[in-house]
């Protein structure tokens, strides 16, 4: 999929590392998502569509992706 990335506005997380080492999200048209390096904002960014974001949301709250101990 091809989107043109010009013109999106990209945020941080509050919650984010000071030292800038995080991903950067932006909300793009029909509801697709922009992830992006912030160290690399000219590099390739991930788009997910709607249902993949909020399929992608729901299992962070959901603990989905906690690390499991060993």
């Amino acid at each position: 999929m091809t989107v043109d990335l010009t013109g999106a506005e990209w945020f941080k997380s509050s919650r984010s590392n000071p030292n800038g080492e995080c991903v950067e999200v932006a909300f793009l048209a029909d509801g697709a998502v922009g992830v992006r390096d912030s160290k690399n904002p000219n590099g390739s960014a991930l788009i997910f569509a709607p249902d993949e974001w909020n399929a992608f949301t729901t299992g962070v709250v959901g603990g989905e992706f906690n690390r499991r101990s060993r």
